[in-house]
């Protein structure tokens, strides 16, 4: 027996065929403790049991229905909504489409090429909060940047002055302490420059800083004080409201980083796999989180190496047809572990010896910035894989061993 779930949010429509692909039964369920009873009613009544539970195909791989199927031991297919459609076209040339017929559509995948397609992993608990936590982490660094982007996009309209006071040695850091407790303060070029000293080491303080007050604030009041172009008085106020509206956007982007951040390395170093995954150059306690979070630990979840290269991005994708022969980076992938992968491989060539080697050979070799780091990220996916499997930590040696110097191209 097979079954196909077709989800929404209200209700779902369930369908289970057998080996000939002949509907056994149907039904429609509500989204909730009660739909769910039915549904593990209609199975018991078609033969499920524990030893043999009935395969589940559904078209998402999360959601409250996923996660108490999979608490009953069953293997849970999902099904990648574009395939379904083109699976959908085999049945129906009309291109008819209802939701008892997607659910068929579904249960008649895992009876046809159930061999194609790969169940949900059996990770544990553990990792599957940490995955929560880990993509929490990221998003909330990605809102982080879309908010001080805002922020300083507004303040060039009016308040150039305020970045070149942060700026330093290059772009204004708008997320750290210190701008964002100036700003609060001075949120228009003329509230600036009446700034006292006084007031801005206050603001400093409050922000966190502990070191260097007198130094930054004599700058800051300095910067501050410098005559810049201005707006209209009535504008550049109605501006200042504006900016504070979005610094209280970036506090509330910067203070949930930072909270997710500790629960995450929290919940990180309670995981065996943490010592074996921290090992390695370049994954600190985050980005060892988010990789971890991504791959999981079911060790069956991938077959080898290559297929683990294969779902992070980094292995190269050959398409050859007739006389045309290309080899391309991937497009197709696990877009959170890609992400995490290319700042692994960037702080791996500033800390390890043995990653700058190889990265200046990829160099030499022909290959640009991006192509080079991709294959450094490559070569760790293996590394990685095998010391999972293995149960052993990170060696340089082994890893890299010993090479010739990069010579130029």
């Amino acid at each position: 027996m097979f079954c196909g779930i077709d989800w929404s949010e209200r209700h779902h429509d369930v369908a289970v065929v057998d080996q000939d692909g002949i509907l056994v039964a149907k039904r429609r369920i509500s989204d909730d403790a009660t739909g769910f009873a039915e549904l593990l009613t209609m199975l018991a009544d078609i033969g499920d049991h524990d030893q043999d539970p009935v395969p589940v195909a559904i078209e998402t791989p999360r959601g409250l229905l996923v996660a108490a199927l999979r608490s009953t031991e069953r293997l849970v297919y999902a099904i990648n909504p574009m395939a379904v459609a083109r699976y959908r076209e085999r049945w129906t040339p009309a291109r008819s489409k209802s939701d008892h017929a997607d659910a068929m559509v579904l249960a008649n995948i895992l009876r046809t090429d159930r061999q194609r397609h790969r169940p949900l992993p059996a990770d544990s608990e553990l990792v599957r909060s940490i995955a929560v936590l880990a993509r929490a982490h990221q998003d909330a660094r990605w809102r982080r940047t879309k908010a001080v982007q805002e922020l300083r996009s507004l303040l060039r309209e009016y308040y150039p002055g305020f970045l070149d006071a942060f700026a330093e040695k290059g772009p204004a850091n708008l997320a750290s302490a210190d701008a964002r407790a100036v700003l609060a303060i001075a949120p228009t070029p003329a509230d600036g420059a009446r700034l006292t000293r006084a007031r801005i080491a206050a603001a400093l303080r409050r922000g966190g800083r502990q070191r260097n007050i007198a130094p930054v604030t004599d700058t800051l009041h300095r910067v501050l004080r410098q005559p810049q172009l201005r707006q209209p008085s009535l504008v550049e106020q109605a501006f200042g409201q504006q900016a504070l509206a979005l610094l209280a956007m970036a506090n509330a982007a910067c203070d949930g980083v930072d909270q997710l951040g500790e629960t995450t390395a929290a919940a990180f170093r309670q995981h065996p796999d943490y010592r074996i995954v921290t090992s390695f150059p370049g994954l600190g306690e985050l980005t060892g989180a988010r990789v971890l979070a991504e791959i999981g630990d079911d060790r069956t979840r991938f077959t080898d190496a290559r297929s683990l290269r294969a779902y992070a991005g980094s292995a190269p994708v050959t398409r050859a047809s007739g006389r045309r022969h290309i080899v391309t980076h991937r497009r197709i992938k696990n877009d959170r572990l890609a992400a995490v992968g290319f700042n692994w491989a960037f702080m791996a060539i500033t800390h390890s010896c043995a990653a700058r080697a190889h990265y200046d050979r990829r160099r030499a070799h022909g290959d640009g910035h991006p192509a080079a780091l991709r294959n450094l990220f490559n070569r760790f996916l293996g590394q990685l894989y095998h010391c999972l499997g293995t149960g052993q930590p990170y060696d340089p040696d082994k890893a890299f061993g010993t090479h010739e110097p990069a010579v130029a191209a």
